[in-house]
């Protein structure tokens, strides 16, 4: 009997899809629902995606409209999908590292630090205790800050760190506050602990893998955790001083807060930006220039393997430096002394092609079955949606149903088919015996 491992691009998808489903089925439950009744087919559709898929766009105000059960379903929804997604992607590219060959074998091995060597049950608790370890850690935190800082009880406390634990470390964005962070934005005790969550989620568990057992000697870091260390570092530079240039005076987002309080917004943002989904600042009052960035920003998202939605760094910084080669008229894209494969190179071509016709396709549909919404914040919320940030400039409640089915299949694209669709391309990789006659079109 052939492996269903064998097929990737089929058993991820239908894994996330089936996961979907139940979700689906649980939030229709009229216990889900804080009112009387059950929510309808496309709420509880809408939510199950955006939680299952790590998103945390919502349709409806999380913290009144769904129940305490509700939020406990949305948590553990949260928690599995995030759990699968770093798993079922880690697996993977072991799983294409093995399909390789001997020579190729030995050369992916080098570069992911001996990662090809672990077997499944011994990944799956690494996993899990990376996960335990983080959301902990941010528990303790928090329920302190709310227990001490703001004279809530000690169980409300524990539930609401809990909660913004789960959803911090996983990059889901759900809050139990309607108007998510921005009660809390110059309080750096729950800003920074969930941006830092954030940061522990998107950077993906190869990574954190091997800088735990590297960190004192970067020079022996893989390409791809150096790409990943580099461009998150990158990133949160850029989009910090993004916000904090086009944002500074803008009586609707910065400006009315004090400089400490400018700086520590432009930083929770700028880290939520990247797949987090909390906002600690209204979305919807952000300057176009802003918005331009902050989709670039989604566009990108995190590392491979991680909770973080978008095309991934290494996708983007690699496409860079495959352009610096060309420019330079050099045969071979080298990264840090390592002379990247070909094959690499058009997989990251495919999938930022691929996610830019998602997100042009979706925004032009999106467009279409809506009325009276800019195509700016169409695109945001185009963006957001295939990216799995959940960031929204507040447009998401009013679209029509059809529309949110729109998000629902861009949510479940971005965060599976960037997966699915990576792999299985490494996957089918194969030599020719033959090589047909070389031509040139004409290119630009």
């Amino acid at each position: 009997m052939q492996s269903p491992w064998r097929r990737p691009a089929r058993v991820v998808p239908f894994a996330f899809l089936a996961l979907i489903i139940v979700g689906t089925a649980l939030m229709m439950l009229p216990a889900a629902r804080a009112e009387p009744g059950h929510a309808p087919f496309v709420t509880a559709l809408f939510t199950a995606a955006s939680a299952v898929c790590v998103t945390g766009l919502a349709v409806v105000d999380t913290p009144t409209y769904w129940s305490t059960f509700g939020q406990v379903l949305l948590t553990v929804l949260s928690q599995i999908g995030g759990f699968g997604i770093m798993t079922l992607a880690t697996l993977l590219s072991i799983l294409v590292t093995r399909r390789l060959g001997v020579r190729g074998r030995l050369l992916a091995q080098a570069e992911s630090a001996g990662l090809t060597g672990a077997n499944m049950v011994a990944l799956l608790r690494r996993v899990a205790m990376v996960m335990l370890i983080a959301e902990s850690a941010i528990t303790v935190v928090l329920t302190l800050r709310f227990w001490l800082g703001y004279d809530y009880t000690f169980g409300r406390a524990l539930w609401e760190a809990v909660f913004h634990a789960v959803q911090a470390f996983n990059n889901a964005g759900f809050a139990l506050y309607s108007d998510s962070l921005v009660g809390f934005v110059t309080d750096p005790w729950i800003c920074v602990t969930l941006a830092l969550g954030v940061l522990a989620g998107s950077i993906g568990f190869p990574v954190l893998f091997e800088l735990a057992r590297e960190w004192r000697t970067p020079g022996c870091w893989s390409t791809h955790t150096w790409l990943t260390v580099a461009g998150s570092l990158l990133f949160t530079i850029v989009g910090f001083l993004v916000f904090l240039i086009f944002e500074w005076r803008n009586p609707g987002t910065l400006g009315p807060l004090s400089v400490p309080g400018k700086m520590l917004a432009a930083f929770t943002q700028d880290v939520m930006t990247r797949s987090g989904g909390f906002n600690s600042i209204d979305m919807g009052n952000l300057n176009s220039e802003t918005i331009a960035v902050t989709n670039g920003l989604m566009f990108i998202g995190g590392g491979s393997a991680s909770t973080a939605g978008g095309i991934k760094i290494t996708t983007f910084l690699l496409l860079a430096y495959v352009i610096w080669a060309e420019i330079r008229g050099e045969p071979d894209v080298v990264i840090r002394k390592r002379r990247i494969a070909e094959e690499s190179q058009r997989q990251a071509v495919t999938v930022a092609l691929l996610g830019v016709a998602l997100v042009a396709t979706g925004t032009v549909v999106l467009d279409a079955l809506t009325d009276g919404i800019p195509f700016d914040r169409a695109l945001f919320e185009v963006t957001s949606a295939f990216a799995t940030v959940g960031l929204s400039t507040g447009i998401t409640p009013g679209l029509p149903p059809s529309a949110q089915i729109v998000l629902v299949v861009l949510m479940f694209c971005g965060r599976v088919g960037t997966i699915a669709v990576g792999t299985a391309i490494a996957l089918n990789t194969r030599r020719r015996l033959y090589r047909y006659p070389e031509e040139r079109p004409l290119v630009g």
